[in-house]
């Protein structure tokens, strides 16, 4: 009974290696780009993280300058930059493509999305001011509410007299 169990930790212990090695090759080239965050603005910071680039590199985009990545110390191969949006960037997905130093390139498509700016102030108004829409219903609107007050003051007013 001894046996079988000693047989069967060392086939799970022998699989486990043979499955390990394949991702300990993988970190020979660039592996995993993360942007953080996903969705900016123009004019915002994003982080870029790699893993598998011990040496640093730089990340290019068509919505940033090319951005130096430098490597994270006590971590095992990754390095981090932080890169700009233009303001010119047109809102949409961008892809990010990462040249680490002696290690290769890697590119990640749809890597984070620019979003376009909103109008301010006025909750988002386009207009200049009231157009004659508004002025018409506000009028009757306040119409409405004299008559409505009017008619309630004089039937309250009736009622006292009995």
């Amino acid at each position: 009974m001894r046996t079988t169990r000693a047989l069967a930790v060392s086939a799970t212990a022998v699989a486990t290696l043979g499955l390990a090695a394949p991702v300990a090759l993988a970190w020979n080239s660039p592996s995993n780009i993360v942007a953080s965050p996903s969705v900016v603005a123009r004019g915002g910071q994003l982080t870029i993280t790699v893993d598998g680039c011990p040496q640093g590199g730089h990340a290019t985009s068509n919505a940033f300058a090319k951005t130096t990545l430098s490597p994270i110390n006590d971590s095992r191969g990754t390095s981090k930059g932080v890169a700009t949006i233009n303001q010119t960037a047109t809102p949409g997905s961008y892809d990010i493509t990462v040249n680490c130093t002696g290690k290769g390139s890697l590119t990640k498509p749809a890597a984070f999305t620019v979003i376009g700016g909103v109008q301010g102030g006025l909750g988002g108004s386009n207009s200049s001011g009231a157009t004659p829409t508004d002025m018409a219903i506000g009028g009757g609107l306040v119409a409405l509410a004299l008559i409505g007050g009017g008619v309630f003051w004089m039937r309250r007013r009736s009622e006292n007299k009995f």
